[in-house]
């Protein structure tokens, strides 16, 4: 390596001027990491402090940094949180949300550790009750399988902490051998317990049967993606510049045990899970035997072909060593794997359309797949260089292209054709000539097309709705296109767009094959109707096969960026069809991706003005994107209807539809409109419209979502009517009163409604909300009370202009104000007692006394007044506590603001010394304190003491389920239910009655009660039925939490300035 002396200025390390500040750089590791060439240097020195910043960073091969490698860990560590998530069901996601909530938390209030150990602590928890909910003994109905599956499920958990772990840079800087150590750690194990996991869960969606090969493909894939030597992202980048190009050893990730141990993992699991699941039947057949041979040759040949990538380095540095070992090895596992595909494949599958009588068809079997292999495996590794090895790879290719037409039939007499086809094909792979390889695509669709026709033309099929005819012209066509779409792409940049029409096309003919053998899966010969399934995994390997040739076109920048946003939508919505029975999916799929993805596809450089949206483009896509979702609604009917067993509501339907739209629109705001505000708040309002609409499901005219016919035949299906009979719905009217009241209070809260600034305006939205929340409460819990219903209303009119009043003064609030609040007191009592009148008489002049007894009718009545009369009671109880609380709040505002002027008073009077003295950074906080806006954040409302969080559930209705005579009956329901469920409300109590106490008086307590009353909600979160004992005891964990939090704050804080 160069000296810094001698190196160019842009690679010279930063030396910073200030050596007050302290930096990481003031540490050096030592070895293995140390660059300290010195040999008499002691390696059993963690680290030692260095003269200077500039010598330990050139010293220190540490650079923090960001995790480089999240997308590569991401393929497969998500997945396998999936199916984690999915084994361990409900209780575990719970769990896992919790903890991930308490973590994020901590992390946006700066506590950096803490939050770091909450993720770990949720990952602990989360396994846990994995360990005491799943059923793993009953699944594999073996202790020791479930032993191991648990261990691996374990294992798992552990790397995606360790992967959450790479996250923090905190770490980084304090810990960065430890920061080294988990990389590895991650790239060692990760290739493991993927690959079984993923094997796993393949076994469990399509059986048992080839899951050796599974495991061998999930191997394949994770050796590549993980056991290629990697730079690490802790290193420092430009040290293989002075090597010769050359990365150092100790720059890489994984060291030579690491990539021992992979490759061992890669050539021999495969096999011996294989043996141990067939041990019975080994030997019993050829096949099986073969089976064992392609088991371990195929990844050897992997192997071979991932050391041309540097898979091999930790056997030789020598690249002529590594050329004899991928020669001679290679030449012997392309023998065995081809004549092993021989037997367990091609005569055993594709037998009939071997033309050939035996023995010359082994023979012919045999030259064909050898003679190709082993012309495509020369040319790959490079080893046509001279006039011979031309002329004996020309010559093999027309030999194979001779013997392989005789293989499937094709007549003698036109054995020229196939063998100029051949030698066009050799041409052009060693002159790279363009024409050649056209008389090739011509010569080889001539072929093609005597193959279809000579073997299916003349059957008398309806395949997937069609004639097999139909089919034929359309699969010979998307042949003849897949052999042209290469040539295409060695045509001058000038005819680019002939490539991109030739992919375009190609790609959507394969996606209507692909639809109509997959979703329209009957088949109907003569009489007889069979149903026959496209494979999935067929649909997984074009789609993902064809992203690839995309990704890999726009890197070469063969095809332009309107080709790549095309081709990628059509590519991935085939795979809609793995998830939804509907024969329109994919095309309603491609629509839809084709709405969504350009902010992230055709905007891909935001750092350019040209490439970032203007208004009007914007406002398009999104009009695009709605009326996308809006052709989708059959789909989400179909996908919903799936997910509940029934028709979805017409509400839950119009949510998703708006909800959907909402999401799809983020990336238009995030990506290119992040800096206008009112976009952002326009997103907040149509996601939060959808998911009212989801959550409330109000009643919506036949009209709006009736332009279907799928839906129409839906709805009039009289399978619901059977099974649930007639239901008398209750009325769901009300709901839309609600979503309007809170809608407009999220458009006033986010200033798209300026309430703040127009008195007027103001007046009018606090009674429109009042009369909307008014006719909501009237309408939904006193219905068969008219006479109230004036009165509830006048009551939320005079809560919501009192209230909004109260926070947002006008000029004449002080006048009037007074006058509805006594107005809402006067009408409390009169509410109270004319409501028990009402009701009495309602239920005496219902004609009920006939029916039941005098002493029935009477405690039938005292119970309904009662229970009336108490709503009543919880309806004012909120009301005042609402009004209580932003007294309190106002009043605790002013008094802030008068100390604050009452000390710039003082600060004025002292005299322009003491304001010398001021420093300059405090002058200005001060100054910006007193401007700024008062901010609604957990902690002012802690430090003013103005609020008062205690949440107000009706919890028995759903403790005695919902049952209001219960405590007539004898023995109740179900007394374990109830005693358990009131055991954990009861729990939940500390943590409520601390923080309110603390909040509402300010008392304190010392810091780690808050801490010990933390876990009683623990029991109350995961173990109730009830929904909101789960809420209280998830806001009893948060109260804690934020108690601690804040006292740990002041504290520090007042030390500080101290």
């Amino acid at each position: 390596m160069m000296p810094p002396e001698l190196q160019p200025r842009s690679f010279r390390p930063y030396i910073s001027s200030s050596v007050s500040a302290p930096s990481i750089s003031s540490f050096n590791i030592a070895s293995p990491f140390s660059l300290d060439p010195d040999p008499n240097s002691s390696p059993n020195n963690d680290f030692h402090i260095n003269d200077g910043p500039s010598r330990s960073l050139k010293n220190s091969r540490f650079s923090p940094s960001s995790f480089a490698h999240n997308p590569r860990i991401a393929i497969a560590l998500v997945p396998c949180a999936a199916f984690l998530l999915d084994l361990g069901g409900t209780p575990v996601v719970t769990t896992l949300i919790i903890g991930l909530m308490i973590a994020y938390i901590l992390d946006s209030l700066n506590f950096k550790s803490a939050s770091f150990f909450a993720v770990w602590s949720s990952l602990l928890f989360a396994q846990i009750v994995f360990f005491l909910t799943s059923s793993l003994i009953l699944a594999f109905n073996s202790v020791a399988l479930a032993i191991l599956a648990a261990f691996l499920c374990a294992e798992t958990n552990f790397l995606i902490g360790v992967w959450a772990s790479l996250q923090f840079k905190w770490i980084q800087i304090e810990n960065p051998s430890i920061i080294l150590a988990l990389e590895r750690l991650l790239f060692a194990c990760v290739p493991f317990a993927a690959s079984s996991l993923f094997t796993w869960a393949t076994i469990s969606a399509v059986g048992m049967n080839n899951a050796s090969y599974y495991l061998m493909a999930f191997n394949c894939v994770f050796y590549w993606l993980y056991a290629i030597p990697r730079v690490s992202s802790f290193k420092t980048k430009h040290e293989a510049k002075y090597h010769g190009g050359e990365v150092p050893d100790d720059n890489l990730i994984l060291g030579p045990l690491e990539s021992c141990f992979h490759t061992l993992n890669l050539l021999f699991f495969p096999l011996l899970f294989h043996i141990a699941s067939h041990y019975a039947v080994i030997f019993s057949s050829a096949a099986s035997v073969f089976d064992l041979l392609l088991l371990f040759f195929i990844p050897f040949s992997f192997q071979l072909y991932a050391s041309t990538r540097g898979a091999l380095w930790w056997v030789t540095k020598s690249q002529h060593q590594l050329h004899s070992i991928r020669l001679v090895n290679g030449a012997v596992a392309l023998v065995i794997v081809v004549i092993s595909l021989e037997i367990r494949v091609i005569f055993h599958a594709f037998g009939r359309y071997i033309q050939v009588p035996p023995p010359l068809n082994y023979l012919l079997v045999t030259t064909t797949m050898l003679g190709g292999a082993a012309a495509a495996g020369s040319y790959a590794m490079g080893m046509i260089s001279d006039t011979f090895s031309l002329l004996a790879f020309t010559a093999l290719t027309v030999i194979v292209s001779a013997a392989g037409a005789l293989v499937v039939g094709f007549p003698v007499v036109f054995l020229p054709l196939p063998s100029v086809a051949g030698f066009y094909l050799a041409r052009f792979f060693t002159k790279k000539s363009l024409p050649s390889y056209f008389a090739f695509v011509i010569l080889g669709s001539l072929m093609v097309t005597w193959f279809v026709l000579h073997n299916f033309w003349d059957l008398n099929i309806w395949l997937a709705g069609m004639s097999l005819k139909s089919f034929c012209k359309l699969i010979i066509a998307n042949v003849v296109l897949a052999m042209a779409v290469p040539g295409f792409a060695l045509l001058p940049s000038k005819l680019r767009f002939i490539i991109e029409v030739g992919l375009i096309s190609q790609n959507l003919l394969l996606c209507y094959i692909e639809n109509r053998f997959f979703n329209y899966s009957s088949i109907y010969y003569y009489g007889f109707e069979e149903e026959v399934m496209y494979p999935s995994y067929m649909v997984i390997a074009t789609s993902l096969l064809g992203l690839a040739l995309v990704r890999r076109l726009s890197v070469d920048h063969r095809v332009g960026a309107k080709a790549v946003w095309i081709l990628t939508c059509l590519y991935s919505s085939k795979l809609s069809m793995l998830f939804i029975a509907s024969k329109s999916v994919v095309w309603i799929s491609a629509i839809l991706l084709l709405a969504v993805s350009p902010p992230m596809l055709l905007y891909k450089d935001r750092s350019r003005t040209a490439s970032r949206m203007q208004p009007w483009q914007g406002y398009v896509h999104a009009s695009v994107v709605a009326i996308s979702v809006w052709f989708c609604r059959e789909t989400i009917f179909e996908a919903l209807q799936w997910w509940n067993g029934r028709s979805p509501s017409d509400g839950l339907l119009l949510g998703f539809c708006i909800l959907l739209t909402g999401l799809a629109c983020v990336p238009i705001v995030a990506l290119h409109f992040s800096h206008i505000l009112s976009a952002k708040r326009c997103l907040v309002l149509v996601v939060a419209t959808g998911l009212l609409f989801i959550l409330m499901q109000p009643p919506i005219p036949l009209s709006w979502t009736y332009r279907s016919d799928l839906i129409k035949a839906a709805r009039q299906s009289a399978d619901d009517y059977s099974i649930y009979g007639f239901v008398t719905a209750k009325p769901t009217w009300p709901s839309w009163l609600l979503i309007i009241a809170i809608l407009l209070t999220l458009a006033s809260f986010s200033s798209i409604i300026p309430i703040k600034y127009i008195v007027e305006l103001r007046a009018f939205y606090s009674i429109s909300m009042g009369i909307a929340l008014g006719i909501y409460i009237s309408a939904e819990y006193f219905l068969q009370a008219a006479v109230l219903h004036a009165l509830i209303v006048v009551t939320m009119v005079c809560t919501a202009v009192f209230v909004i009043f109260t926070h947002l003064p006008s000029a004449s609030s002080t006048k009037l104000l007074p006058w509805i609040f006594a107005l809402l007191v006067a009408l409390f009592p009169v509410t109270y007692l004319l409501e028990g009148q009402v009701r009495i008489n309602n239920i005496l002049g219902d004609g009920e006394g006939g029916v039941m007894g005098e002493e029935d009718k009477k405690l039938t009545t005292l119970l309904a007044v009662e229970g009336a009369r108490t709503s009543l009671l919880g309806l004012y109880a909120a009301i005042f506590m609402l009004i209580a609380l932003e007294i309190k709040y106002e009043l605790a505002s002013l008094l802030r603001d008068k100390v604050v002027d009452r000390s710039g008073i003082r600060h004025n009077q002292s005299g322009q010394n003491g304001a010398s003295t001021f420093p300059p950074r405090m002058r200005f906080m001060q100054q910006r304190r007193a401007s700024t806006v008062p901010s609604f954040t957990i902690k002012r409302m802690a430090a003013e003491g103005s609020w008062m969080p205690a949440v107000v559930y009706s919890i028995w209705e759903d403790v005695w389920h919902g049952n209001a005579g219960w405590g007539l009956q004898i023995g109740g329901p179900d007394w374990l239910f109830a005693v358990k469920n009131l055991a954990l409300l009861i729990l939940t109590f500390p943590s409520h009655i601390l923080f309110n106490r603390y909040v509402w008086s300010y008392t304190k307590q010392t810091d780690s009660t808050p801490l010990l009353t933390l876990p009683l909600n623990l029991p109350s979160v995961i173990m109730a039925d009830v929904l909101k004992i789960r809420i209280l005891g998830l806001l009893g964990i948060i109260y804690s939490l934020a108690q601690y939090l804040i006292s740990r704050q002041q504290y520090i804080s007042g030390l500080k300035y101290i």
